[in-house]
């Protein structure tokens, strides 16, 4: 594995609709391929620790299964990875970063955490900075809004600071992210309304501002062969009509929603099943049958 042919993959999504999910589906896809996949979460809590019972999650990669490790990272924690790589003497890291002054800049500079975790998550393509030893590097990624201020952190201090070594790497994150075959971006959506909505503006504005066309996964969505009229009589036929009701619901709302989501985007989503089971690794593994 080089830098120049690593996958970099960005899951994103409205809060609630399982992209979480959807990337621990993908990464074990690639991990089941072969290649050596590295999933990780972004920012202070693992969900992850919960969903699998793991113990603890950190930043360092611990394993997860055959070719698939797992870390949890935040801009602190690779801001300052990045400092003792760069100043190599630890004392020196100290003198500079662990002070009161450095720490109230880094906590008020804009854009920086942010640059940071990508900074971090692009190291082994831009050869700078710590290298990250994967084929396939698959980010659950913030949710639409704090997603969108993650990629606009690279071009905001880039414009921000024209001169010198920060520029310059910011610049260089934004080639790797935008302008290079290098990163995939995906979309988790619900066959919901807002979900839908929400879905199709950040489509268009990763279309607009960065030139991504993002692919777009519909989740939850209830596979049948029963048709309209079917499901009409067996309402009418059942002790019971509730789940009936539920099922024409869901299949109306997922007809719907492709509909929308085909028309906007100029493809259809891919479609992940609503999935029964609660064992996480067999959730996982099924949604991965899904992707493929």
């Amino acid at each position: 594995m080089t830098g120049q042919t690593q996958e970099i993959h960005f899951v994103t999504g409205k809060g609630g609709v399982g992209k979480s999910l959807i990337a621990a589906a993908l990464a074990l896809s690639k991990a089941e391929l072969g290649l050596k996949t590295l999933l990780v979460e972004l920012g202070e809590l693992s969900y992850y620790s919960h969903f699998f019972h793991l113990p603890s999650v950190g930043y360092n990669p611990m394993p997860l299964s055959k070719d698939l490790d797992l870390a949890l990272w935040n801009g602190s924690e690779s801001l300052k990875e990045y400092a003792r790589h760069l100043l190599k003497v630890e004392a020196l890291y100290h003198l500079f970063f662990e002070n009161q002054v450095s720490r109230s800049l880094v906590n008020v500079a804009p854009a920086l955490p942010e640059l940071a975790i990508l900074g971090k998550i692009t190291s082994s393509a831009r050869k700078q900075g710590p290298p990250v030893p994967y084929d396939v590097i698959v980010v659950d990624a913030f949710a639409t809004g704090h997603f969108l201020s993650l990629l606009r952190g690279p071009r905001g201090m880039a414009e921000a600071i024209r001169i010198g070594a920060m520029g310059e790497q910011s610049r260089k994150i934004d080639e790797i992210l935008f302008k290079s075959p290098l990163c995939h971006f995906h979309i988790v959506c619900l066959p919901e309304e807002l979900p839908i909505q929400e879905t199709l503006e950040l489509h268009k504005q990763l279309r607009t501002e960065f030139g991504v066309e993002a692919r777009i996964i519909l989740n939850r969505v209830v596979k049948t062969n029963l048709r309209a009229e079917d499901l009409k009589t067996l309402t009418v036929e059942a002790e019971s009509s509730a789940f009936i009701e539920f099922l024409e619901v869901q299949i109306e709302r997922t007809r719907s929603g492709l509909r929308k989501l085909t028309e906007a985007c100029g493809h259809s989503p891919k479609q992940i099943s609503f999935f029964s089971q609660t064992d996480p690794w067999a959730l996982t593994k099924s949604a991965m049958e899904d992707l493929k």
